[in-house]
Order: C-alpha cells, then structure tokens, then sequence
C-alpha cells in the first residue's frame, strides 16, 4: 500500500498557497519592515491574488495551477520575489507535467525540480539570511525522509519542521544579499521575510497535499 494525491487537485491546492499568503499580507510586510522595504506582504499578496482570480472556476493539474502561479507571480510583482518564486513553482510545474498522479518520490523530485529552478537564477544559499534558508533544508528533510523509507505523510511533517527551523535560524543570521545586506550587523536579530513567506507557503502546501493523500495498493 502506498500513498498518493492525484495532479487533479491543482486548483484546490494553489487556492490554498494564495489563501494563506493573502491572510499573512500585513505580517510580511511588517517583517520586511525591520530590514526591508516593508512590502513583501503587500507584493506577494497582489501576486497570488491575481493568481487566485486566473484559476477561479477552473479545474487545473498540478502542472497548470503552478504555471498559473508562476506567471501571476512573474507579471505581478516587482523587485526579486516575483522572479524568484515564480522559477520555484515553475520547475515544480514542468517536474508534475503529465503525470495523473504523485508519489512520495515523485512529489521530492517536484521539490527538488522547484529548487533547482531557483537556483538556475540565484546563488543564495543557506546562512544568507533568505528564502533559501528555508527551502534547501525542507527539501532535503523530504528527501531523506523518503531514503529512509518514511510514509508520503511523515515526510510531509519532516518538511514542514524543517521548514519553520529554517525559518527561525534567519533570526540570527546576517544578511549577506538583497538590500538587508547593506545593513550589516544590523540586520540581525530579525526574521527574513522571504523565509517566512516560504514557510508559510511549504506548511501550507504540505497540509493541503496531506488532506488529499488516497491510499492505493502499490
């Protein structure tokens, strides 16, 4: 027996992602504030939402709801998140293209795929005081999960701790990119709101996936 979702609940699970930043808009912005131009919630917020308003009423895969994402995201927001997230939920959507279904090992290599687009544009890693302090340790958390042969719903919760761990260690960190940098030591002692708003997004995914998981015999 093993545990699946099927790629059909594209839309319910993107509605989701934009559900929880559009509730977080005020918060983000309010950490931004400390360290950053204090518009993060604000400019994640206007991007999901044009997103939720593109898929409203439509029955989107997994590939088409995150293309949706990415493109709202690209078009709508200014400055490096738009770019940023946007090359995340890309590569997450070209990695679940025309599969019915995901798998625990197909869901990592979703990740991994939304990862390395990332990457493709950013050198950032972890320790620089940014979203990627969050993401590479909950990828790898899912990652290892499944080596270690951990049920889909297990390495759901492995990401989702490592998620807020990553999150938190941003903290105490100093930023090494982005306009925080110019900040120096200053910049520490606050969270980095891009580590927050990927927390948000990966809890939320992760507890959207789950709810969708169906057993079926492997």
């Amino acid at each position: 027996m093993a545990e699946q979702i099927s790629t059909q609940y594209g839309s319910e699970v993107v509605a989701d992602l934009v559900d929880v930043i559009v509730a977080n808009r005020e918060y983000l912005s309010e950490i931004d504030g400390a360290i950053g131009d204090g518009d993060h919630g604000i400019n994640m917020s206007k991007g999901f939402s044009l997103c939720g308003k593109a898929i409203e009423g439509h029955r989107l895969t997994f590939a088409q709801a995150f293309d949706a994402l990415s493109d709202a995201l690209m078009e709508g927001i200014g400055g490096s998140m738009g770019p940023l997230y946007g090359s995340l939920f890309m590569g997450m959507a070209d990695s679940a293209r025309d599969r019915p279904a995901l798998d625990k090992n197909a869901f990592s290599a979703m990740l991994r795929a939304g990862l390395s687009g990332l990457q493709d544009i950013s050198s950032a890693g972890v320790g620089d005081k940014c979203m990627m302090d969050t993401l590479i340790p909950a990828v790898e958390r899912f990652e290892h999960a499944v080596a270690q042969g951990e049920s889909f719903s297990q390495a759901l919760a492995g990401m989702k701790e490592a998620a807020a761990r990553g999150r938190d260690s941003t903290h105490d960190l100093v930023a090494k990119i982005g306009r925080a940098s110019r900040l120096g030591e200053r910049s520490r002692g606050v969270l980095d709101a891009g580590a927050v708003s990927c927390c948000l997004l990966l809890t939320r995914l992760a507890d959207s996936v789950e709810r969708r998981l169906e057993t079926v015999t492997a």
